[in-house]
This record gives structure tokens, C-alpha cells and sequence, in this order.
């Protein structure tokens, strides 16, 4: 019987912003849960297979929003499953900012195509 793939979710933080860390952490609080909500839509049993080992996660850093961005929008093209975080701008920074991407949890080898270049946070 072959091995089932590992399942886990990234979550992308902009470093540009220069949020304190109680900020970066509500952020990545935020795209984890959107992106697991969109994952629970797509594929149930991925998201359950994901609760139920664990819930790895890997948490990575892009230098700015326009990297954010294209990472989502390829990670939309390929269908898998992902949540682009937008502050409101009550605290640290401006209202609209694109903070955060949490994507997945899904197929680790899908998730690496495009995060396999980013470095860990």
C-alpha cells in the first residue's frame, strides 16, 4: 500500500509592513483559519486528514505585497485552497493592507511548487 501524502498549510506574512509580533501573529491566526475554511469546502476529507495528524504548518515570509499577491493568485489558478488576509486597519497599519496568505491545508507537494524559494519566518 503506498504512503498517503502529508497533508499541511503555509501561512505567508509580508515583512515589509514592520507589524510587531503580536500583530504577525494575529495575522497568521487569521489566514490560518480562512484557509483551512476554504480546504473544509473544497475537500473535507483533506481538512479532517489534516485536524487528525496534527495540523502541521509552516510559516514563511515574502518581502512584500506584490509577492503576496502572486502567490495567491497562482495558488487560485492551480485550485488549491487559500485565504488572502486584508487588515482593516484599527491598529498598526492602514486600512486594506494585504497582511497575510494562508494556503491549505492541502497536498504538501502541491503547497511546494510555489513556496519551495521562500524562506521560514
Amino acid at each position: 500500500m503506498a504512503a498517503r501524502e502529508e497533508i499541511k498549510q503555509a501561512i505567508i506574512l509580508r515583512m515589509d509592513l514592520e507589524m510587531s509580533r503580536g500583530k504577525m501573529a494575529a495575522q497568521a491566526a487569521h489566514a490560518s483559519l480562512m484557509g483551512y475554511f476554504d480546504a473544509e469546502k473544497r475537500d473535507s476529507e483533506i481538512a479532517r486528514e489534516w485536524l487528525d495528524t496534527g495540523e502541521k504548518k509552516i510559516v514563511l515570509k515574502v518581502p512584500d505585497e506584490e509577492s503576496l499577491v502572486k502567490l495567491f493568485k497562482a495558488f487560485e489558478f492551480k485550485k488549491v485552497p487559500c485565504a488572502l488576509v486584508t487588515d482593516a486597519g484599527l491598529t498598526e497599519i492602514p486600512p486594506g493592507s494585504k497582511t497575510a496568505l494562508g494556503v491549505g491545508p492541502w497536498r504538501s507537494s502541491e503547497i511546494d511548487l510555489f513556496t519551495k524559494g521562500l524562506k521560514l519566518l
